[in-house]
């Protein structure tokens, strides 16, 4: 059994397309390139480790396998076997693909259905890189846009009469539900999509472009999503039907936004602190060049109206943090705000993964360890680790954690 103490963490920076170029190399300290950078990924998922800097440095998910007991705490170990969260901070730049995520069970049989296939784990026709479940939570760190879930019925109602292109949507929406309505859009042939889309495309690309439409709009998402494809006006991307039936939700920094099992969802725009159970399953269905299973999307969607739920947090520790809970038994994520000169003090119930987001100061752990904490230091608190932070200048930390 190991002596819990507290050690850096090295996250993998992860440069998909969609990315911004400064957010995340300024944070981390690192030389801004033409490469985006589009995720930090702090945790222990098998395709791309986080590194635990002890006296030989070694990947998270290695260390906690030699004891997980130990690294996780009786409890946790028994009930997930792994670190079971993926911790991450996001650069929005570019829409991400409109995704769901499957729940636990179908998970597991999804991922053991493309094995028995002989489907490559890094085949870009993979739909399961792994057999878990992935709800997920996301606070904003600048201001944030999203799509999700599906608009309420009298909004979609209204969007479907007052948007010419979409009229003949509306009798399909009345007889066969939001199933119905997307399963049509999804599943209609590209000639079709490109038929029905092109007058609304060639109404607002122009706006768009001159800068004349609000976020708030669908329409600018849809102008973006245009002026963004490499395609175009060529194949319009079907990925435009969910802007206009999806919730466009705004989320100022410090507004949370929680997304379990089957709630269709894309980040527009904007910088995130998210957090995960430890998984990289995505459904995709549109505004991506990667790969869209359309039948395996319908089976995993709720079709349902979706009233958005900005998360506020609850204040704890005297206010020192604020706590984001959620139902997801795998996470939970917090902000710790010091000012100069003040302490929090804690002892970790569960394995905890820090990353300081502003200012200065040092956590000493069991024995008198001392780490220095400044923009982008990331930490990992096993298990049982009696620590204090001191806050030298205002401290921000994002906080990983099980509930």
């Amino acid at each position: 059994m190991r002596d819990p103490n507290l050690f850096y963490l090295t996250g993998k920076v992860q440069h998909y397309a969609w990315g911004g170029f400064r957010y995340i190399p300024e944070l981390l300290g690192q030389p801004v390139t033409d490469q985006p950078s589009a995720e930090y990924w702090m945790g222990a998922h098998q395709s791309a480790p986080s590194l635990l800097q002890s006296e030989q440095p070694q990947p998270l998910n290695a260390w906690i396998a030699e004891d997980p007991a130990g690294a996780l705490g009786s409890a946790a170990a028994g009930r997930f076997g792994e670190l079971p969260y993926l911790f991450k901070i996001l650069d929005v730049k570019d829409m991400l693909s409109i995704q769901v995520h499957p729940t636990k069970s179908e998970a597991e049989k999804g991922f053991a259905r493309e094995n028995e296939a002989g489907i490559a784990l890094n085949a870009p026709n993979r739909n399961y890189k792994d057999a878990n479940h992935k709800p997920e939570i996301m606070v904003a760190l600048s201001e944030f846009w999203l799509l999700h879930g599906f608009l309420p019925e009298d909004q979609l109602r209204k969007v479907l009469a007052s948007v010419p292109v979409f009229s003949a949507l509306g009798p399909v929406f009345e007889k066969d539900g939001y199933f119905g309505l997307y399963k049509t859009v999804m599943e209609m042939p590209q000639e079709e999509v490109n038929a029905m889309l092109r007058p609304l495309a060639e109404k607002v690309l122009p706006a768009y472009r001159a800068g004349s439409l609000k976020k708030e709009d669908p329409a600018f998402w849809t102008g973006r999503a245009i002026d963004n494809d490499p395609q175009g006006m060529e194949r319009l991307d079907r990925g435009i039907f969910s802007i206009y039936f999806f919730n466009i939700v705004y989320a100022a920094p410090g507004d949370a936004v929680f997304q379990d099992a089957g709630i269709p969802h894309a980040y527009l725009e904007g910088q995130n602190a998210e957090l995960m159970a430890n998984s990289d399953n995505v459904l995709r269905g549109g505004l991506t060049p990667k790969y869209i299973d359309v039948p395996e999307l319908l089976k995993h969607t709720r079709f349902e109206a979706v009233h958005p739920n900005i998360l506020k947090g609850e204040a704890i520790h005297g206010g020192q943090e604020r706590i984001y809970p959620t139902p997801a038994p795998d996470f939970v994520l917090s902000r710790i705000a010091l000012k100069a000169g003040e302490t929090y003090a804690h002892t970790s119930v569960a394995p905890e993964t820090w990353i300081v987001l502003e200012g200065t100061g040092s956590a000493e752990g069991p024995g008198g360890n001392q780490l220095a904490l400044s923009k982008g230091k990331t930490l990992f608190a096993p298990y049982g680790t009696a620590y204090k932070v001191v806050c030298e200048s205002d401290l921000v930390i994002f906080k990983a954690a099980i509930p």
